[in-house]
């Protein structure tokens, strides 16, 4: 997942840091991430959740909020709608040098965020909140028992997660002004809410009432006993994959080039962990990496799994061609593989005698009313796909060093 500096000013001139994590290959659309109240963009989660999407050939976009993380400007001076203008502020500078971002994520007081500036980013089709309040005025509750000091001083220190903040009277006022739930109606975008039944920060009700204001095309996805800031990696994983698999309904679709021959597979490391690789073939991505017995961080099949899936793909796909070829019921095909080490003197109709060789099994599960000869016809078909014959024929593989990507 290759990552670049992404420095932007806000509306005040201050310089924003951000991180541009952008797919090995095409890009299919843009993502803006926004985080949690006092969070930063390196935060874990959020982390994990672009790794995924760049993964799926979306680029991601995470800043540090102004007087946050390495961006500069105060904290003090800051309010919700100060993180809504950085969000836009954030697009627009997309736009200038990408795309405009399609696609707006945001985690906690970062979804109310979202909320507050899809209107005024027209070119976001899809809105992700995850643990997102109701109502900005939420994150107070985090302070309580300051509120009424801070009114009276207009300024005091608070620790929030441990860290000293200066929270104004402003940010107070700012806060109680907004009507979010009022946008939310007015929003015309596609909505995926995610929250957990059991966060102790930002209570289930609030999904319920955003999802309560919000016209279709909605949808909601409970994260079990997922913690508010996503601590289990598995649950940013999670919830990255379902966004994936959701926005595809709702971007549009890249046309697909005319194609006169195979397309070419690039494989480049991610340097995430020791082993794992961004895998790109025209406009699909996909990870590969070992088990973590192996060293790995088991965030994709390994090559050898890679190997069994495209003879199984092949099977069934061929499989299918000839059932439809001969009208033949055929109603669903499974194909099981499996990979071993083998001693060549226990391959009965092996040429090879001695030494070790690749054993491949395959089980193929056939559904249908076939009659026994239909049945074995099909059997006997699935060792002429095309990757069975590449795979036990003879493969010239020819290796030349490639220049440097640049960048």
């Amino acid at each position: 997942m290759p990552s670049e500096r992404f420095d932007f000013p806000n509306a005040s001139g201050d310089r924003l840091a951000g991180l541009l994590d952008r797919p090995a290959g095409d890009v299919a659309a843009y993502a803006l991430f926004a985080h949690c109240f006092t969070c930063g963009k390196d935060l874990r989660a959020a982390k994990s959740i672009a790794e995924r999407l760049t993964a799926a050939g979306i680029a991601v976009l995470r800043f540090d909020f102004t007087g946050l993380g390495s961006s500069d400007g105060e904290f003090a001076n800051t309010t919700f709608s100060s993180n809504v203008a950085d969000l836009v502020a954030a697009a627009d500078q997309l736009r200038r040098t990408h795309r405009a971002p399609a696609i707006l994520i945001g985690h906690s007081l970062g979804g109310a965020a979202v909320l507050a500036a899809a209107g005024d980013i027209p070119e976001a089709r899809a809105v992700v909140t995850i643990a997102a309040p109701a109502d900005p005025h939420h994150v107070t509750g985090l302070f309580k028992d300051s509120l009424e000091e801070i009114r009276a001083r207009g300024e005091l220190e608070v620790t929030l997660a441990g860290r000293p903040f200066r929270v104004r009277r402003g940010f107070l006022d700012d806060v109680a002004e907004q009507r979010l739930l009022d946008r939310v109606a007015r929003l015309r975008k596609a909505l995926l809410i995610f929250h957990a039944p059991t966060d102790q920060i930002v209570g289930i009700e609030n999904a319920s009432q955003i999802f309560g204001a919000a016209k279709h095309p909605k949808s909601f996805v409970s994260l079990a006993d997922a913690d508010h800031l996503l601590g289990r990696r598995s649950d940013a994983v999670y919830v990255a994959n379902v966004i994936a698999a959701w926005t595809e309904r709702y971007l549009d679709a890249v046309p697909a080039e005319a194609e006169t021959g195979p397309r070419s597979v690039t494989v480049g490391e991610t340097r995430q962990g020791r082993f794992q690789q961004e895998i790109t073939v025209g406009p699909h991505h996909l990870i590969a990496d070992e088990p973590v017995k192996l060293g790995g961080l088991d965030s994709g099949p390994n090559p050898y799994d890679l190997v069994l899936a495209g003879l199984g793909a092949c099977t069934a796909m061929t499989l299918r061609l000839y059932a439809e070829r001969k009208a033949l019921p055929l109603e669903r095909v499974w194909v099981t593989l499996s990979h071993e080490k083998i001693h060549a003197a226990d391959c009965e109709n092996c040429e090879t005698r001695e030494g070790m060789i690749d054993r491949i099994d395959r089980a193929i599960t056939i559904e249908g009313e076939l009659d026994a000869e239909a049945r074995k016809r099909l059997l006997e078909i699935a060792d002429k796909c095309p990757v069975h014959r590449t795979l036990t024929s003879e493969i010239d593989i020819r290796t030349v060093e490639a220049p440097a990507k640049e960048g």
